[in-house]
């Protein structure tokens, strides 16, 4: 698949188990409840985030009151790099979207640790260029893309793990990602009832089934062409 569709971060530290050691020999074990705020925007940048369960939502709130989403995190994933490595104030919001379990480094525990691991640092700086560039690509979505085709991306893109293997592009999968459709509204630049609307209409084209907040798509495939329109 065209790594467009993915920012290459299933775990942080697959291959990495002397890393994963010492990073959490020097990081803080946090318990988060469904809702709970990891940082506000403008809150000093001072440490970093090893998520080990769970999923959170980095967003920043608009003047009108929306709520854009720029990126889901998930289990395995590093998040507040951006900052961290600077200490410069938060750009965004941290959210919980469901109970999380995670680690938070500190500034100077984090130059520690990238200064004894050249793997992980070099990991690093390969995430966060291809962060940009996935920032890079949802502006020009909003720009030339169609709301469909906005939401035929998301839902790749929320997928990829599940159809990373060839054999899942016979479909059906699940998403293993369960948003709301105002959150999907909020990564697509529209509102619910156009979500809702698009959702429908993909279900009535057979392309993805609707259980609860539970997404199938039945026809990989031709969802992923309709994505690259």
């Amino acid at each position: 698949m065209d790594s467009q569709w993915h920012l290459g971060e299933v775990d942080f530290f697959s291959g990495m188990p002397a890393e994963r050691e010492a990073f959490m020999a020097l990081a803080q074990r946090r318990e988060l409840r469904k809702n709970d705020i990891v940082f506000f925007e403008e809150d000093a940048g001072d440490a970093c985030f090893y998520l080990e369960k769970g999923l959170v939502r980095i967003f920043r709130i608009a003047a009108s009151g929306k709520e854009p989403i720029f990126f889901l995190r998930r289990a395995g994933e590093l998040f507040g790099l951006a900052e961290v490595m600077d200490s410069s104030p938060r750009k965004a919001n941290a959210q919980a979207l469901s109970p999380c379990v995670l680690h938070a480094m500190g500034r100077e525990n984090f130059e520690r640790f990238l200064a004894g691991n050249f793997r992980a640092a070099a990991k690093v700086i390969r995430i966060l260029g291809r962060r940009l560039r996935y920032l890079g690509e949802q502006v020009g979505n909003l720009m030339t893309c169609d709301v469909v085709t906005r939401l035929a991306k998301l839902l790749v893109y929320m997928g990829y793990d599940q159809l990373a293997s060839e054999d899942a592009w016979k479909g059906p999968v699940t998403l293993p990602v369960r948003l709301t459709q105002e959150h999907m509204a909020a990564m697509t630049g529209s509102c619910q009832q156009t979500v809702s609307e698009v959702l429908g209409m993909l279900q009535e084209e057979g392309l993805i089934a609707l259980e609860k907040r539970r997404i199938v798509v039945l026809r990989p495939l031709d969802l992923l062409r309709k994505a690259e329109h």
